[in-house]
């Protein structure tokens, strides 16, 4: 019955898609809704209205729900559908998609424009299968105003130090965000947390959103990564029972332990986590670049600056959408050709001041400092700090995650222990990428 229910569903998608692209000769499926659409929308209208351009080479585009999205295309791509000539691609689901679609060289520009870190969210097994069109990634969001009192302040400097040498083993002085390894993160995290500080500000001095959730786990990432984490070596080995993330999941787990983020953290993702700055009642968190608006207007004094620093250097996972060639693509030259025009500088500027969040290299960036700053800083990170896990963009990638998640809150609510956690998610991992 089920299997019925999904038929009859992609079957009223296809005769939809269809439907609406009868008219069009490069019909274009992208992402419904948000800031997504509007910008596609946008930039095709530029680029439909160049006098050079072809009648059988004009785009037209589709949209669909988003919800079930990702499952419908994978059936639409396997079944040959000819609806739409380029679709939607996530970094994340490109290993999913690679064997319906076809790898694309994009115009001369690209690497000027979007740099090779982001570039790199669209690649698969060394090919290239799309254009970069938004990024997410991760900020360090800390109040400056509680930040700026410390460091002014003598006594309270000597207390965090104090509290550093009893949780951490040593006596580590207060930093400026932008300088913080991870064990600043830890030690400022305690020190702000009114359990082990009474003098604190507030309540928390983190929150760490841990509900067993795939997403949840990309925001971790940045951690294990900075001290040298990966998921797999060159050779396809699983690497994540490793130093690495040992140490960034126990860090964690001493956070939990001390009550340095709310008790029911376990039950959080975004919104929740959100919430829990927005209140005042929490002193930084490392949150996704989307939540920038939400947290500095309910935080008036709120800094961004890039995830903290471990030993081999500062990361931030990212991922991206982007948009490629469908392999049954009736139009393939007509479909080339805008995905080209898509990766120049023209293309990437009108996308991000139609309110797209592409990831541009500096240079690009600083041509629309006026109009988003907060793509400079994005891009900024992307190209500086930017990682896709070894694996990440394999067709079972969500699964990984998904493992993760299982395991690692497992570990982080006390409900197994550390080697535990990593053995299952060892085990899971090499089934699923091998």
């Amino acid at each position: 019955m089920i299997f019925k229910t999904k038929l009859r569903a992609t079957a009223a998608m296809l005769a939809m898609l269809a439907g609406g692209a009868a008219q069009a000769e490069v019909t274009v499926l992208g992402w419904p809704g948000g800031p997504e659409e509007a910008a596609l929308r946008a930039v095709t209208e530029v680029y439909n209205a160049k006098a050079d351009l072809a009648a059988e080479n004009k785009v037209e585009l589709l949209f669909t729900s988003r919800e079930g999205f990702f499952d419908k295309l994978q059936v639409d791509l396997a079944a040959g559908s000819t609806a739409f000539d380029i679709n939607l691609i996530a970094t994340y689901s490109i290993g999913r998609y690679a064997p319906f679609m076809e790898p694309v060289t994009l115009s001369d520009q690209a690497g000027a424009v979007f740099g090779d870190t982001v570039l790199k969210t669209m690649q698969f097994n060394g090919a290239q299968y799309g254009v970069p069109t938004d990024l997410s990634l991760h900020f360090l969001y800390y109040r400056s105003d509680l930040i700026d009192a410390l460091m002014a302040d003598d006594a309270a400097k000597a207390k965090y130090s104090e509290i550093a040498m009893q949780y951490l083993g040593k006596a580590m002085e207060p930093k400026a965000p932008a300088d913080w390894t991870w064990e600043d993160f830890v030690a400022n995290a305690l020190y702000f947390t009114q359990s082990i500080n009474p003098d604190s500000p507030t309540r928390y001095g983190t929150v760490i959103q841990a509900k067993n959730l795939l997403f949840n786990m990309m925001v971790f990432h940045s951690w294990p990564r900075s001290y040298g984490g990966n998921w797999m070596d060159d050779s396809g080995a699983i690497t994540v029972d490793s130093e690495a993330f040992r140490t960034a999941l126990s860090q964690a787990k001493m956070l939990f332990d001390l009550g340095a983020t709310p008790p029911d953290s376990t039950s959080y993702e975004y919104a929740e986590a959100n919430a829990a700055y927005s209140s005042g009642q929490v002193a930084a968190m490392v949150q996704w670049n989307a939540a920038a608006g939400e947290l500095t207007t309910a935080q008036a004094a709120t800094g961004t600056t890039a995830p903290p620093a471990g030993p081999d250097g500062r990361y931030t996972h990212i991922h991206g959408l982007g948009l490629g060639l469908n392999k049954a693509a009736e139009n393939k030259e007509g479909a080339l050709a805008f995905l080209q025009w898509l990766s120049t500088e023209e293309a990437a500027l009108a996308y991000a001041k139609a309110g797209g969040a592409p990831g541009l290299a500096a240079e690009t960036a600083a041509k629309l400092a006026a109009d988003r700053p907060d793509l400079v800083q994005v891009g900024e990170y992307a190209s500086t700090y930017g990682f896709v896990m070894n694996g990440g963009t394999a067709e079972k990638a969500l699964a990984v995650y998904e493992a993760q998640a299982k395991e690692f809150t497992g570990y982080w609510a006390g409900t197994q222990d550390l080697d535990t956690a990593l053995k299952n998610a060892a085990a899971s991992m090499a089934e699923l990428l091998k």
